[in-house]
């Protein structure tokens, strides 16, 4: 197994405490309680709701999360790219799908393998000319489970129409090396949507539009097994309106500064709290009402907007450069201080890391390897 960067600089701090304050910075940090609470409180809500849940593996990329979450009661994880499940199964993490398609000789070649040496993939396909092509190189192995993908919408992947649906169910299921699945139907679009009335009324209006594809599928006898879907941003919206069965909820482990902003359940507070974010230290202090930290373009991403100071400082963050961000406000920390700030966007920040610094208070309890770190492909 390979030893990653952070765990040879900071192996030798797990289980001190006080260990946090030693780490160089800047720092992906684990909350691990805040994290064990979310864990938990999403596999509640999904028991309760008599809903299987498929966490998207995309917001950590790490096996050491999945192994939590499949140990919660997930039925398995999502995966947005080939080269995530690849690294997931060689970590010996099953119940894999694939939520884009894929299309390409070498890629379904690689699904291919990868569905002979795991106990259970899925895929999606929006085409019928890749589900030909992975029927045939499926042949001779396990069937592989491919679901009908449906555009909500925003045109990115999916049929798009009820017809175009039923279309491609009928092919996949025509294919002795393919078993059909169901349908995907993730409205990325309406996770951010701020209000919980707004979002409420758009998820609404796109689930309508989802029961007319079931239910042209339905007719042709092609009712799907399962229907996946949803997000951190509407999965309580979604468990209400009943038509999905799965949730592939990503981003509630962390809970970053896009969700935070966003009235998740109607409730006002969040139901989740805070476990992810990135420790930097102050590296120079010369200009009044500004410091300036280690933490710049390199630790964040950027597309978000600015991180939130949490800790450390009563100040707002400003990106300065490639390795340094400012800090801008009176009574500021002094050189060296160490300062806390949440992710904007969790998914793209946890992919500028090699691993996360799982912490317990101030220290450190273990160092968690991004598993399928710069797997684009």
């Amino acid at each position: 197994m390979t030893v990653t960067y952070s765990e040879r600089l900071h192996g030798a701090l797990i289980g001190q405490p006080g260990s946090r304050e030693l780490l160089n910075t800047p720092a992906l940090i684990l909350d691990r309680d805040a994290f064990d609470r979310n864990v938990d409180r999403m596999a509640r809500f999904a028991r309760t709701h008599g809903l299987a849940l498929r966490p998207h593996a995309k917001s950590h990329k790490s096996a050491d999360i999945a192994r939590a979450q499949r140990a919660a009661g997930a039925v398995g994880l999502c995966c947005a790219k080939l080269g995530e499940a690849e690294a997931l199964a060689d970590e010996g993490i099953d119940g894999l799908h694939l939520t884009s398609p894929i299309v390409t000789a070498p890629t379904i070649a690689r699904l291919a393998a990868l569905a002979r040496r795991t106990s259970w993939l899925s895929i999606v396909a929006d085409h019928p000319d890749p589900v030909d092509a992975l029927a045939i190189a499926a042949a001779g192995g396990p069937p592989i489970t491919v679901l009908v993908d449906i555009d909500p919408g925003i045109h990115r992947t999916g049929v798009a129409s009820p017809e175009a649906a039923v279309a491609l169910a009928q092919r996949i299921a025509e294919r002795p090396s393919l078993r059909y699945g169901g349908v995907q139907f993730y409205c990325g679009a309406q996770q951010h949507v701020a209000g919980f009335a707004d979002r409420h009324a758009a998820i609404a209006e796109r689930t309508a539009y989802l029961t007319t594809c079931l239910d042209a599928l339905a007719a042709a006898g092609l009712s799907p097994p399962v229907v996946t879907g949803a997000g951190t941003g509407s999965h309580a919206i979604d468990a209400e309106l009943g038509v999905l069965t799965e949730l592939q909820v990503g981003s509630y482990i962390f809970m970053d500064r896009e969700y935070a902003d966003c009235d998740i359940d109607g409730s006002g507070t969040p139901p989740f709290e805070t476990a992810l974010m990135v420790d930097a230290r102050v590296i120079s202090a010369n200009a009044a009402g500004m410091v300036t930290i280690d933490a710049g373009l390199k630790a964040f991403a950027t597309e978000a907007g600015a991180p939130p100071v949490i800790a450390g400082a009563q100040a707002r963050y400003r990106f300065m450069g490639d390795e340094q961000g400012a800090l801008i406000g009176s009574g500021l920390p002094e050189l060296g201080r160490r300062v806390t700030m949440a992710t904007p966007h969790c998914d793209p920040t946890v992919n500028l890391y090699d691993a996360y610094h799982v912490v317990s208070g101030d220290t450190l309890l273990a160092i968690w390897p991004v598993t399928a770190r710069g797997r684009s492909a």
